[in-house]
């Protein structure tokens, strides 16, 4: 058994680890819906010419996919991790493993076009890194 203090710092570190990793997943989320619905509403302003070469015409289906799957994903993985779901840290390391595979496509089919691919990637990756660094009973 812990003494008091050490128990009350192992749960400040879970809380902040849940709401640091729970934070990262919700603003992954909430992006993708909004750029997902953005591109499904026609990407005014985002030029066609990067569609060239790819099986796309228009962004409506990448737009999808980025709404259901990447929005989605992360969406389930936040509530997973503030619920303390006994899989929350597994679910957060798919989603973020998603995100890396979605971006890695993206910068080869039209190239780097945006700040947000490595912002994108960096918060992908730290992602990675909390759910491999954290022991399972800390979220």
């Amino acid at each position: 058994m812990l003494p008091a203090s050490e128990n009350e710092n192992e749960n400040n570190m879970s809380k902040r680890v849940r709401f640091t990793l729970g934070f990262l997943l919700s603003f992954v989320a909430l992006n993708a819906f909004a750029g997902g619905y953005y591109g499904m509403a026609g990407a005014k302003d985002i030029p066609l010419e990067w569609l060239d070469g790819t099986p796309f015409s228009t962004y409506f289906i990448p737009s999808l996919f980025l709404f259901l799957v990447i929005g989605g994903t992360c969406l389930f993985a936040a509530i997973a991790v503030f619920k303390k779901h006994p899989l929350g840290t597994k679910i957060a390391f798919v989603a973020a493993a998603i995100i890396v595979i979605w971006l890695i496509v993206q910068l080869v089919t039209i190239g780097y076009v945006s700040w947000m691919q490595p912002v994108t990637a960096s918060i992908a990756l730290i992602i990675i890194l909390i759910t491999l660094l954290t022991p399972a009973n800390v979220v």
